[in-house]
């Protein structure tokens, strides 16, 4: 017990070394986030300190390497002790020695057993230590896909709070008109029908961006879940517009030398698997068990030794339906690093397409229509102001803008996931395994 809680410890803090967040304190993340902007990095480096399935994969870690400790481990001994020719036909038991229970003509056996494996253990070993690396992969590649799934909630985060600052600038903006044309109702110049007609859109863009806070706090919530938070509440703000997490990482170039994780866990499991196929295939071969005893019966032959062999007579059973499982198993594996490769390629086409789309997009968007929506809405709002644009042209020109800007966040969030994701195709971020 105490062996395998070391071993917990190790890896846990074998984990914590890992990602450089020794000097993190682990403090209740509630109260951080509550109390504090949180930035994206911010987020990651909570998230790999209390992010539940990454702390389930490093237990998983240190359980794999007690079980390799198990399998480096002899069988012990078994201790055995009889005692026959108790006479009950009231005769008695006693010699010439006397009527003590040393010195009575019983048969008293102390016998020690050993088994001994053949042709087992190395097999044996292997699967744990192939079982061990496997961990260890499972628990990078835990990393990976947290690290490209904290990035994807804290960047819809970020987009719904982006929205609902779009929608409340809009509303504001037609509140503003609307005071105006309230002036110029009061002189005669305005219709009661554009009046109302201006606080009807200022409103509907209040409630649209009210849905937007309610999204918004919905996706902090689902960032603190990732996080291992017992009691989220959304209450914590982020650090990052979307226009930075659009810009934070730089372009994707080449994919990695370095194996992803998953596949380092599929060939690990495939070693795993040959492992245990040889090792049921040895189980064909009996294990003998040797005996040393020592007897003593008086008083003709008070003390004497023996030594034994047992060995399983494999009459009925050679082990065939497990050597058909292992095999089966065996092919299994084979085929999940096959399909592991081509899944890694598929998933580098796809995010590289979906990067490259929402790149162009965003930079369009910053680039071109951002800037040529705003002036359209700012010559519109001046003409209106002074007569020279009628109402309609001013509310087209209000939505136009916001269907730009609200298009522009979700381009540069785009960007942001699509970055991240082709970074975890590419095994950008990635666990060296031997520091494992």
């Amino acid at each position: 017990m105490h062996t395998q809680r070391m071993a917990i410890f190790k890896w846990l803090r074998i984990a914590i070394t890992f990602f450089g967040l020794v000097s993190c304190a682990r403090a209740d993340t509630n109260t951080a986030m509550a109390t504090t902007r949180i930035s994206l990095q911010d987020a990651k480096n909570l998230a790999f300190l209390h992010n539940w399935d990454l702390l389930a994969a490093c237990s998983g870690v240190a359980m794999a390497d007690a079980q390799r400790i198990v399998t480096e481990e002899f069988p012990n001994p078994t201790f055995g002790f009889s005692t026959a020719k108790i006479n009950t036909a009231n005769r008695g038991n006693g010699t010439p020695s006397g009527n003590d229970v040393w010195d009575r003509s019983y048969d008293n056996i102390f016998a020690v057993n050993q088994l001994l494996e053949i042709g087992k253990r190395g097999p044996r070993q292997d699967a744990a230590k192939a079982g061990l690396t496997a961990a260890r992969a499972s628990f990078a590649d835990a990393r990976r896909t947290l690290d490209a799934g904290m990035t994807k909630a804290y960047v819809a985060a970020v987009l719904a709070e982006a929205n609902a600052k779009v929608l409340d600038e809009s509303s504001g903006y037609l509140r503003k008109e609307a005071e105006i044309a309230q002036i110029q109702f009061n002189a005669g110049d305005k219709s009661q029908s554009d009046l109302d007609r201006i606080e009807l859109a200022a409103q509907q863009d209040e409630l649209n961006a009210l849905s937007a806070k309610a999204a918004a706090i919905q996706q902090r919530i689902a960032v603190q879940m990732l996080l291992g938070e017992r009691h989220p509440t959304g209450e914590w703000i982020a650090n990052d517009t979307v226009e930075d997490l659009a810009n934070l990482l730089p372009e994707p170039k080449a994919k990695e030398n370095a194996k992803r994780p998953d596949l380092i866990a599929a060939e690990a499991t495939l070693s795993q698997s040959d492992a245990n196929l040889r090792l049921q295939k040895a189980m064909r071969i009996p294990d003998p068990t040797l005996s040393l005893q020592y007897e003593h019966n008086p008083p003709d032959m008070p003390n004497t030794v023996g030594i034994g062999i047992t060995i399983p007579l494999p009459f009925w059973n050679q082990n065939g339906g497990a050597i058909q499982a292992a095999k089966e198993a065996r092919d299994q594996a084979e085929r999940s690093v096959e399909q592991t490769k081509a899944q890694i390629d598929f998933d580098i086409a796809t995010a590289r397409a979906a990067y490259d789309e929402a790149l162009t997009r965003w930079r369009y968007y910053r680039d071109k229509l951002r800037p040529k929506s705003a002036t359209v809405r700012q010559t519109v709002f001046l003409a209106y102001e002074k007569g020279g644009a009628s109402l309609v042209d001013l509310l087209e020109a209000q939505r136009d803008d916001n269907t730009i800007r609200l298009a522009a966040a979700q381009a540069a969030a785009d960007t942001a996931t699509a970055s991240a994701a082709l970074y975890s195709a590419l095994n950008k971020i990635s666990c060296e395994m031997e520091d494992l």
